[in-house]
């Protein structure tokens, strides 16, 4: 696979000339800074305004102290986090492409931000992360730069990265109206354990607690919800009662990243059943591994 097919954008010089502008430059600086990733948003019936788009990805405010900031940007330099996430892409697309022959990787486009470290739930529920890759072609990584968050960047572009391959042409369909509650536990099951395949321990989002992961009562509830169709009703079911809350959709009893921990040990219980590996089942339907894994973990498939 060429490199060529990996673009991470140079957004740290974007971002130190955005805590440079006036107050009446800065929406203008803003939609520059989202430009290249601006096609994500393309699908719906009307564009967003990229600032809004800023704002919904928690991204940093323009208007926050600026050493603060500068000093979060020397961190994401000094830890050389553009090339990393860029180094683990390639690495990553390449051997998925090795491992299901016919697959097309589409040319991406990465875009690394601060998100905003005054938002109590991006820093506390989320603990500094906000990722998202499933438009084919794109991927937006908003980070506060802690230690952890630091250690764990290529497993973070990784598991997007899954995504992005999963959803692109030719693959799995996410249709929003009829997407399943357990299309998407699966997925980032599967997202998880590629990541754990370069990044071992690391490859595990880490928000989602131990407590989270080893609950079975965790794992019965969200396998309750699997058959939910509608990704305005995913919320609760997948990142946890928190989220739900602050997107306005109904809390369902669980604890954050509660649908990440079931489609972890769902889609081990897969993979140790058939002997095969994340990476070759970039695409396989959920319903697939759901018929595999949940008796084996003594749950019913039509939950």
């Amino acid at each position: 696979m060429n490199s060529t097919h990996i673009t991470v954008v140079e957004s740290g010089v974007e971002m130190r000339a955005l805590l440079d502008c006036s107050r009446e430059q800065r929406n203008d600086a803003l939609r520059r800074l989202w430009q290249p990733v601006a096609g994500m948003y393309s699908f719906g019936p009307s564009e967003p305004d990229l600032v809004a788009v800023h704002a919904q990805n928690f991204g940093f405010d323009p208007a926050a102290p600026k050493q603060r900031m500068l000093d979060a940007l020397d961190s994401l330099e000094k830890a050389d986090a553009w090339d990393r996430i860029k180094q683990a892409l390639i690495q990553g697309a390449t051997d998925l492409a090795t491992a299901i022959p016919g697959l097309e990787i589409p040319d991406i486009t990465v875009l690394l931000l601060l998100g905003d470290p005054t938002n109590r739930h991006f820093m506390e529920e989320l603990q500094g992360l906000s990722a998202f890759g499933g438009i084919s072609g794109y991927i937006a990584i908003t980070i506060w730069p802690t230690d952890v968050i630091l250690n764990r960047l290529e497993a973070i572009a990784l598991h997007e990265l899954h995504h992005n391959l999963r959803y692109s042409p030719g693959g799995i369909v996410w249709n929003p109206m009829t997407v399943t509650v357990g299309e998407h536990v699966v997925a980032e099951g599967l997202a998880d354990l590629f990541a754990v395949r370069y990044c071992g321990l690391r490859g595990y989002t880490h928000f989602v607690s131990e407590q989270t992961r080893e609950s079975d009562d965790v794992l019965r509830r969200v396998c309750e919800g699997l058959n939910n169709t509608g990704m305005q009703n995913f919320a609760g079911w997948v990142l946890g009662d928190a989220s739900a809350r602050l997107f306005g959709s109904s809390p369902v009893g669980l604890p954050t990243g509660a649908g990440y921990a079931a489609g972890t040990r769902i889609i081990q219980e897969y993979l140790d059943a058939t002997g095969r590996t994340a990476t070759e089942c970039l695409r396989t339907p959920a319903e697939e591994i759901l018929n595999v894994a949940l008796p084996r973990l003594g749950l019913n498939t039509s939950a």
